[in-house]
């Protein structure tokens, strides 16, 4: 309705400008069981918590009447020649946010010009996210002992992924207190309210019913004629092989150590916060580590990835690529991880937001909204480009503590 050059609407559309407008809609969209997973963390969230504040401790420090009328945000990670620094993480059961989740996330990566990174636990099988490709992404690796772990690198490589992110913080699963208090168990248990939850969510609840992708794909037969069994059914069997197969304490070194050796692509380490540590998997051969606490979904009160970032650049920097996970909800995050030595950032609930919102398209927007972002700062710090961000263009806040 127009009337004196106004648009006018009987309610205010809904407005999605930003990451956050992104999530409070998601949230609306998705039965609170499904949510907990989502956004949760572990214990009391403080490393959830203290990855987002971690960017609170830095300022950006920008040039004036520099004159560049142009902002690169062209890198390349490994291999992998991207239109801006910012990659989709590894989420696992992607399909509770959305039934298409792995594909919807993949062909979204491609139209922004970035790449995705498929977890073990998804719910399409890394062979099907590669028939549904027009490019080469990447397939994250819970290294599990025995067996499975080798099948899984060998049908990577046969469907045509190069690139390996080994994630090594996940030897248990951790304590994610809001998951259980929502009913998220082994098996999910049901309640009248939460039954009525989702029938408050009708969509989702037809089309996770409906088409059977929550998870598991890469280790249960989904087929049709297949073993898989109901929507729970296969929920519960794949973690419950996850848990047994691929999260195994006794992991060490060699385990690394003979997975650089079977991998003949580039090969990551994903989980690492201390600088000897990235610096052990640079000397085995690791090509890149990601600084990461799994989103604050594993170990409580463990240091923010944004304080983690910088001793591991200065260890590892110069002979490995790093690219920082946890806690981007804005360019100016994209920007500040920059400056500090980062080659690119990982996204994984900023996706997922835009995933439950509209599918690809949402995936694309919140890209899109980031993308916006970062070149918007670049322009007002005066830097033409993110190859061009150093330790110049950030400062400790006042009354931060220094780093040591």
């Amino acid at each position: 309705m127009h009337a004196y050059g106004f648009d006018l609407h009987w309610r205010a559309p809904e407005r999605l400008i930003t990451v956050e407008d992104y999530r409070r809609a998601a949230r609306r969209r998705l039965p609170r069981m499904v949510w907990s997973y989502v956004d949760g963390g572990a214990d009391d969230m403080c490393s959830l918590a203290g990855n987002r504040s971690a960017f609170d401790r830095w300022w950006l420090q920008p040039s004036v009447l520099t004159g560049h009328d142009t902002h690169r945000l062209e890198t390349t990670v490994a291999g992998l020649e991207l239109t801006m620094p910012v990659m989709l993480a590894p989420t696992g059961f992607t399909g509770l946010t959305r039934w298409s989740g792995d594909l919807e996330a993949t062909r979204a990566a491609q139209r922004a010009g970035t790449r995705y990174a498929l977890s073990t636990t998804s719910s399409w099988s890394l062979e099907e996210v590669t028939a549904a490709a027009d490019r080469e992404h990447v397939f994250q690796l819970y290294p599990g002992s025995g067996g499975m772990a080798a099948d899984l690198m060998r049908r990577a490589w046969a469907a045509g992924y190069r690139t390996l992110f080994v994630t090594v913080d996940v030897p248990v699963k951790g304590n994610r207190e809001g998951e259980r208090k929502q009913g998220m168990g082994i098996p999910p248990a049901l309640t009248p309210l939460r039954a009525l939850d989702f029938a408050r969510h009708p969509r989702w609840t037809y089309e996770v019913l409906r088409h059977q992708r929550v998870g598991g794909a890469n280790t249960l037969d989904l087929s049709p004629g297949g073993a898989g069994g109901s929507v729970v059914t296969n929920a519960v069997a794949s973690i419950e092989s996850a848990e047994r197969e691929l999260m195994q304490s006794r992991l060490n070194w060699d385990d690394l150590a003979w997975m650089r050796e079977q991998w003949k692509g580039r090969l990551y380490i994903k989980g690492v916060l201390g600088a000897q540590d990235a610096a052990r998997a640079v000397d085995l051969g690791c090509d890149g580590v990601v600084v990461s606490n799994h989103g604050g979904r594993q170990l409580d009160h463990v240091t923010p990835t944004l304080e983690a970032l910088p001793g591991i650049v200065d260890e590892v920097g110069h002979r490995a690529e790093v690219i920082l996970d946890g806690g981007i909800r804005r360019g100016t995050d994209v920007v500040t991880a920059l400056a500090l030595g980062a080659d690119a950032v990982l996204i994984g609930r900023p996706y997922l937001y835009g995933l439950a919102v509209a599918g690809e398209d949402g995936v694309v927007a919140v890209l899109d909204i980031l993308r916006d972002e970062i070149t918007r700062a670049l322009t007002l710090l005066g830097v033409r480009g993110v190859a061009d961000l150093n330790r110049t263009h950030v400062r400790r806040a006042e009354g931060a503590p220094a780093l040591t």
